[in-house]
Formats: structure tokens, sequence, C-alpha cells
């Protein structure tokens, strides 16, 4: 079982930026598969970007050209770096391990003026 913990919500306004972290539990954290997916009240868990263990990445159309994805592998970390967000962007963002089929606890954000 791997284990995910999510950090670097919380409350921005209109065209911020934040910061999402993903610790991993394990020693094989490179060959790990890992996704960022997002809910919003009232509507389905959607898939917001994914980064492959060598680095190739893939992102819905609605946070192209404002979110990157990358990954740590010495410091079993995944990142979602969130670039002029927009009170669409609010959700619970959670992280996901594609190998294991283990989800975060998720963190809150908050989009709003």
């Amino acid at each position: 079982q791997v284990q995910l913990v999510e950090s670097g919500g919380g409350l921005v306004q209109p065209g911020g930026s934040l910061r999402l972290s993903c610790a991993a539990s394990g020693s094989i954290f490179s060959i790990y598969y890992m996704g960022w997916y997002r809910q919003a009240p009232g509507k389905q868990r959607e898939l917001v970007a994914s980064i492959s263990r060598g680095g190739s990445t893939s992102y819905a159309d609605s946070v192209k050209g404002r979110f990157t994805i990358s990954r740590d592998n010495a410091k079993n970390t995944v990142y979602l770096q969130m670039n002029s967000l927009q009170p669409e962007d609010t959700a619970v963002y959670y992280c996901y391990n594609y190998n294991s089929g283990s989800w975060g606890q998720g963190t809150q954000v908050t989009v709003s003026s």
C-alpha cells in the first residue's frame, strides 16, 4: 500500500498561484505513475494532470498553459504548480498513484475574491 499525503492548498484570489505537494511512501517512487485529480462540489472527480516515471506529462484542456506537474524522485514527491487560478478551479485536489490505486486524503483549493 502506497501512502500519499497532500499539502499546499488554501484560499487564493483569482489570478493567484498555489503549489500543491504530494509526498509518497515507498522506496520505488521513481517508477510510480502519478496523477492529480480534483473534485468540485456536485461534480465528478476529474483528471487534472499526470506524470509518468520517465517524466512525460499530460494535462486536462482546462488547465493547459496554467498548471505544471513535476516530480522529485529524490524526495518521493510530486508537485502541481497552479498559476492564473480562476474560481472554477475551486475543488478538493487529490493525488493518485496508478501503480497501487492509492489516493491521498485531498487538499482544498478555493479561488475567491
